[in-house]
Parts: structure tokens; C-alpha cells; sequence
């Protein structure tokens, strides 16, 4: 693949063979996003679990204390006295039945992560073969199935992210955007990586951090020393 003059001088500032501290790491990302626009820097996280068995499941939620840089839209489910709670919060949508055509045969996804009191599952489960695959399905783990709709959406607004295995058994998250501070940038990525240290499951054996790196949306990757981070 054919990379640009930019994205190959940002990449001769990497050592591909090193492993980075992560305030290193961070400063090497900042200087490799040079694209016009402002890069999303992601976290890729590679865990020794096997996300197949059930009790090697690493999925969670964790506010950064700085927020991601992007307006998130929240689709709330909800009924009776929760509908003027969630509007009230600043949800961006809230319904209940009337949504599931619209999401389901029009296609409509103009939102980025969906809210449901326990009592509105059954209608959201009607959609789980199109939010499934998304990762939009809400979840108790995640906090995204809760009574509590207004501390759930003030949360995801100030910066709540959601982590996940994917089929390989990584976690791929943001955690800023390349405007952001190292010290912002930082304090989110350490937070980040607290939660998923303390979600290692209990069945997991041998090296939990296999690899974690850094990287903007058209940058190269920057490797991490993970004996530091655990």
C-alpha cells in the first residue's frame, strides 16, 4: 500500500522495534497527526484472554476525565415519567416502539450510543440483529440499561466510553483527539487502561497486556512497554 509523503515522514519519528513509555508515546502520536483535520487518537489494547469462553469476556465502561473531543448522540428508550427525565438530561432522541421501523427497515443511525430502562429490553431486543453488530445493544455492564437515565446520560456526555473485545481478542478505544494536551491525552489513556487492568478476568492466565498501541486516525502506530502499564 502506497502511503503519503506526510504519513511516511511522521513515520520515520517511530522506532518500529521500540517499546515507548506512554507520555512518549503520546508525544510521538501528537507530531504523527498531521492530517487537516483533528485525528481521533485510539488506544489498541491486546489482551491474553479468549474472548470465546464466557468467564475471558473484558467488556466494561469508564468516564475520561477529559472526553473523547466529540459530541456524542444518545437514543434513550424509554417510557411514562423516564421521557421527560431523559429529555430533560439532553438526550438527543427518546422513544419507544414508534423507533424500531425507522431504525429497522429505514435505517436510521443517527445516533452513537443507545440508553434503555430495564422495562423498555424487550422492545430493544427486537432490534439486537441490527444494533448487535454495531455494538450499539445497550448493556447493564456498560451502564446503558439503568433506571438512572439522567446520570447515564450526563455521563456518556461528559466522556463515557464503552470497551470491548473484538473477535481477536483486542480493545480498540479512543481516547482524545490530537488537539488535546499530553497531559490530557494522558491522564485519559491511564485511566483507561486502570479500568481495563481491573477488569482482568479472574479465569485469564499467563500475560494479560499482550500488546497495547497508540496510534491517530492517519498516523502510524506507536508500541507501548506494557511491563510499565500493569
Amino acid at each position: 500500500m502506497k502511503r503519503g509523503k506526510k504519513y511516511v515522514n511522521a513515520a520515520k519519528l517511530i522506532d518500529r522495534t521500540a517499546q515507548y513509555e506512554a507520555a512518549e508515546a503520546i508525544n510521538l502520536v501528537k507530531q504523527s497527526a498531521v492530517a487537516k483535520f483533528d485525528e481521533t487518537i485510539e488506544a489498541h489494547i491486546r489482551l491474553g484472554v479468549d474472548g470465546r469462553h464466557a468467564e475471558q469476556q473484558v467488556r466494561g465502561a469508564v468516564v475520561l476525565p477529559h472526553g473523547t473531543g466529540k459530541t456524542v448522540r444518545v437514543l434513550v428508550f424509554a417510557k411514562g415519567d423516564k421521557v421527560a427525565e431523559a429529555e430533560a438530561a439532553g438526550a438527543d432522541y427518546v422513544g419507544g416502539d414508534e423507533l424500531i421501523p425507522k431504525i429497522q427497515n429505514e435505517g436510521w443511525f443517527e445516533f452513537d450510543v443507545v440508553v434503555a430502562t430495564p422495562d423498555m429490553m424487550g422492545v430493544v431486543g427486537r432490534l439486537g440483529r441490527v444494533l448487535g453488530p454495531k455494538g450499539l445493544m445497550p448493556n447493564p455492564k456498560a451502564g446503558t440499561v439503568t433506571m438512572d437515565v439522567a446520570k447515564a446520560i450526563s455521563d456518556i456526555k461528559a466522556g463515557k466510553i464503552e470497551y470491548r473485545l473484538d473477535k481477536t481478542n483486542i480493545i480498540h478505544v479512543p481516547v482524545g483527539k490530537a488537539s488535546f494536551s499530553e497531559e490530557q491525552l494522558n491522564e485519559n489513556f491511564q485511566t483507561l487502561m486502570g479500568a481495563i487492568i481491573k477488569a482482568r478476568p479472574s479465569a485469564a492466565k499467563g500475560q494479560y497486556l499482550k500488546s497495547v498501541t497508540l496510534a491517530s486516525t492517519m498516523g502510524p502506530g506507536v508500541k507501548l512497554n506494557t511491563a510499565k502499564l500493569s
